[in-house]
């Protein structure tokens, strides 16, 4: 697997992004190519325009020149280091290349808006393979908004991904309160004791948990220590009410949660358990399981990174940090939104 898997997804559907335009989708939905499920097939369900599958399908190109497209606005603007074309299940009809482009586009442009804008291609024409995972890095530094995967010259694709590192701007994170470990701010889980069932970063995505795979679950203990996740935050703020919610884990949620809370500099390493350096923002509370908890943090300073501990294991739905960047932090937003 290539590295910049492991990085979000700011293509997926679940995180807001959507599949806003297509040259043609004449067998199946466009919609279908950043649902966040694996792709599905079940043989011989033949509907009135023959075999059903799960993903983004057009028509045969006869005497059209050109390549069918589709366009993606980034449910969480960034900087693509790498995207995955899935051709799962099409095996007669995937198409033999592919290619992608990306801009960048302020406010919520249509499609007409779109067509003038400033594309950059980011994966060239590449050759595609039936049924397989194609795993392309993208080199990069701009910021995009919006996405076009080109497939050529048509066929089928079942999931299209883009993982990068969410880049939020700063406008509409000044002056309020708001989610400072939020995946769509810029919060990221960067160290876990374990991601045996599910990844850390799924705490920090943007609704609620549907069930348990939605949020961050550890394998079962047999020791005597615990489990921890280590997050940095979208920029330097100053946390007032923490929510650890245990939604939908009824038999497996933690017995207690502890919140630690350190400031480091820009490039600084994130210091051990055991360092002076952190602070209790929430000291070790018992927490229910199948329900949303909310603490006020109590004497509130400004942090870069929380480690949260769960005692002993278990799993945790969403973590949510309650808070006003400080002028450090919105600095450091704006600086970056505006060089990449």
């Amino acid at each position: 697997m290539s590295d910049f898997t492991s990085l979000p997804d700011l293509a997926l559907r679940s995180y807001r992004a959507s599949v806003i335009a297509a040259s043609d989708e004449s067998f199946e939905e466009r919609e279908n190519l950043i649902q966040p499920w694996e792709p599905r097939f079940s043989a011989e369900t033949f509907g009135t325009k023959g075999q059903e599958y799960d993903g983004w399908e057009t028509r045969r190109r006869r005497n059209a020149p050109g390549s069918d497209w589709a366009i993606v606005r980034l449910g969480m603007p960034g900087i693509v280091r790498g995207v995955v074309i899935d051709t799962a299940w099409f095996k007669g009809n995937y198409p033999p290349f592919a290619s992608v482009d990306a801009c960048r586009v302020s406010g919520y442009p249509g499609v007409a808006e779109l067509d003038s804008a400033e594309w950059v291609e980011i994966v060239p024409k590449t050759p595609l393979h039936g049924d397989a995972k194609h795993e392309l890095p993208v080199d990069s530094e701009l910021i995009f908004t919006h996405v076009r995967l080109h497939m050529h010259p048509d066929g089928g694709i079942a999931r299209f991904r883009v993982h990068g590192d969410v880049v939020p701007d700063p406008v509409l994170l000044s002056g309020l309160t708001v989610d400072l470990a939020a995946l769509e701010h810029g919060g990221r889980a960067v160290d876990c004791s374990n991601l045996f069932y599910s990844g850390a970063d799924n705490m920090l995505a943007p609704g609620l948990a549907r069930n348990q795979a939605e949020g961050w679950e550890t394998a079962r203990r047999r020791d005597d220590d615990n489990d921890w996740a280590v997050i940095r935050l979208a920029a330097q703020g100053v946390p007032e009410l923490i929510e650890v919610d245990t939604t939908n884990l009824v038999f497996n949620a933690p017995a207690e949660v502890r919140l630690l809370g350190v400031d480091l500099p820009s490039g600084t390493p994130v210091p051990a358990a055991d360092s002076p350096a952190w602070f209790e923002l929430l000291p070790t509370v018992a927490i229910q399981p199948d329900t949303p908890h909310r603490f006020r943090v109590q004497g509130a300073r400004p942090v870069t990174h929380v480690r949260l501990d769960i005692y002993p294991d278990g799993g945790i739905a969403r973590l949510r940090l309650l808070g006003a960047l400080t002028p450090a932090g919105l600095e450091a937003l704006v600086t970056r939104w505006g060089a990449a």
